[in-house]
């Protein structure tokens, strides 16, 4: 579904990503770590086209991607959250899904009408369990909440190929493992493909069948929970922590 092909990019004298090259299949749930300042986070920016390569190609069911903007690859099916919610603060929940669905290739080709966009946008929050939160400012809403409408409003964007970037920070051991399910929950229901940026390794060592490792902004390992765990390389570059699977 994806091929990335010796990317590179560059913040001056840092490379950031430095000629990374991997390949996604349809339907696998991939877990993306790496230590702080690894190039996790400017991997998928450039996947969802934030930032611009230096070098290398995207390659997105077939289509070269790589000089599309974000809007784009949007309309092709390539969603991301954010580290950060990036929500409209002064918007409530249901404001901020139903900008998605309006936004999203459907709108325009189904030619559908506010009202029918702010009724699908109830479904979206209701998976989420956050329909009584509708009419919430986003800015009144709790941590926990705010990551549930962000998965929220990648996915009422009708996504094929959806990147979770650390949809844990921040949460306590209950809420993660509940973000956990439901990140594992849109993988089966769904049919989407996710590449899950993560921190917290407890969790998602047991969410996922296949693990990237990036250190220094190269790929230093790419496997099973198990097998990157044992590899020395992995074990280096997080100077002697324990990788819980």
């Amino acid at each position: 579904m994806l091929r990335v092909s010796k990317l590179v990019k560059r913040f001056g004298a840092v490379i950031a990503v430095n000629n990374v090259s991997v390949k996604i299949t349809q339907g696998e749930i991939v877990g993306l770590i790496g230590p702080n300042g690894s190039g996790k986070t400017t991997l998928v920016n450039l996947v969802s086209g934030f930032y611009k390569p230096d070098g290398g190609r995207i390659i997105f069911e077939g289509v070269d991607v790589t000089k599309k903007g974000p809007d784009e690859r949007l309309k092709l099916g390539i969603a991301r959250t954010f580290q950060i919610p990036r929500l409209i603060s002064n918007m409530t929940a249901l404001q901020n899904v139903t900008y998605a669905v309006v936004g999203s290739r459907r709108f325009g080709e189904k030619k559908m009408t506010l009202m029918e966009a702010a009724a699908e946008a109830l479904y979206y929050l209701d998976i989420f369990g956050l329909l009584r939160k509708r009419d919430v400012l986003c800015r009144d809403l709790a941590l926990y909440e705010l990551r549930l409408l962000e998965l929220a409003r990648a996915l009422a964007t009708n996504p094929k190929f959806l990147m979770v970037d650390e949809a844990m920070a921040g949460l306590n051991p209950a809420e993660a493992d509940s973000v956990a399910k439901l990140v594992q929950r849109l993988r089966e229901e769904f049919k989407l493909t996710i590449v899950w940026v993560e921190h917290v390794l407890r969790v998602i060592m047991r969410s996922v069948e296949r693990v990237l490792v990036m250190n220094e902004g190269r790929l230093i390992a790419d496997g099973t929970p198990q097998e990157v765990t044992r590899d020395a390389r992995v074990v280096k570059a997080y100077m002697g922590e324990r990788v819980v699977v």
